[in-house]
């Protein structure tokens, strides 16, 4: 799932060149450990809200790589039919309830989430995954607050990769993130977000006890985005990391870090599973036709709705 992640975002750089994904993305390069750790301790009915940056959490999860790409590209077979492009892709049959453009927002939709599992009483868990630019949203620590007080079950997944935009988290957080979390009671613990496997066991320990009814968990994930934040950064010609700063982290690329674990026949052989599962993506992607535009205004309006009593149409 790594390679799968990584090979994607390459691939969809190239097609943000080639003018095929048109707007851009924002490359989750670096940070497929958080992804990849995060979901694995995750159940089949559980459900997790992502971010603008969010395409490895959708591809942990489990969305086939030839749909989500195909979205990514505006076209018709995409996830949501090319409506949705990077920073809304969603599938509410593997309980993907949405990337979100709007930072810190997903949160809420999640403690929701939670709040309506806790109802039903059927043990599914929620995760909010977002970055360290959300730690000083109202709406995220509105979310914190209600889900201790209402004890739900939700992990908050931080990925703080140093930078809200080009803004650096030391210059903008006052305290810290593990602090934010622990004002309002929630566990909280810091991982290394390089180390898949450190990842995994922090998530599946915070998982568990939400599922068990021990209420909210929160985990700062230290990452790193070895890219741009949006690939328009490039144009801009925006220089606010020392080259220095990202060599040091790219030395600690949590892919050779896992590769190291499986040998090299088998890494050989999952690249190469891999790279034909991106080239059919690919293939399936550009075969898709572009939405027509005369339904450009469809899934804008509800319809067939029905006004509660006593409420006036």
């Amino acid at each position: 799932m790594l390679r799968l992640i990584r090979g994607f975002e390459e691939l969809a750089l190239g097609l943000v060149r080639a003018k095929v994904i048109v707007g851009g993305v924002h490359p989750y390069i670096g940070q497929e450990a958080v992804a990849v750790g995060v979901c694995a301790a995750l159940g089949p009915g559980d459900r997790l809200t992502s971010t603008h940056r969010g395409h490895g959490h959708v591809l942990a999860r489990g969305v086939d790589p030839s749909r989500l790409l195909a979205e990514l590209a505006g076209r018709v077979d995409g996830l949501n039919q090319g409506r949705g492009g990077s920073m809304h892709a969603a599938d509410l049959s593997l309980g993907i309830l949405g990337a979100n453009g709007m930072v810190g927002a997903g949160a809420p939709i999640a403690v929701g989430a939670a709040w309506a599992a806790q109802q039903a009483g059927d043990g599914r868990v929620a995760v909010a995954f977002f970055g360290d630019g959300a730690l000083n949203q109202g709406v995220l620590l509105e979310a914190f607050n209600l889900a201790a007080m209402w004890r739900l079950p939700v992990v908050f997944v931080c990925e703080n990769n140093g930078y809200a935009t080009t803004l650096p988290a030391a210059t903008a957080v006052a305290g810290s993130a593990l602090g934010r979390a622990r004002a309002f009671g929630i566990p909280a613990v810091e991982v290394d977000g390089m180390d898949t496997e450190a990842v995994r066991a922090a998530a599946g320990q915070a998982v568990e006890r939400a599922r068990s009814g021990g209420g909210p968990g929160f985990l700062e994930c230290r990452t790193y985005r070895f890219e741009a934040h949006h690939t328009m950064e490039h144009r801009m010609k925006l220089h606010y990391r020392a080259p220095e700063e990202v060599d040091s982290w790219r030395a600690r690329d949590p892919l050779p870090r896992a590769a190291a674990l499986i040998g090299e026949a088998r890494r050989a052989a999952l690249d190469e599973e891999v790279a034909a599962e991106l080239a059919a993506a690919e293939r399936f992607a550009l075969a898709s036709e572009h939405p027509d535009p005369a339904g450009a205004l469809d899934h804008l309006y509800a319809d067939g709705l029905r006004p509660r009593a006593g409420a006036s149409g």
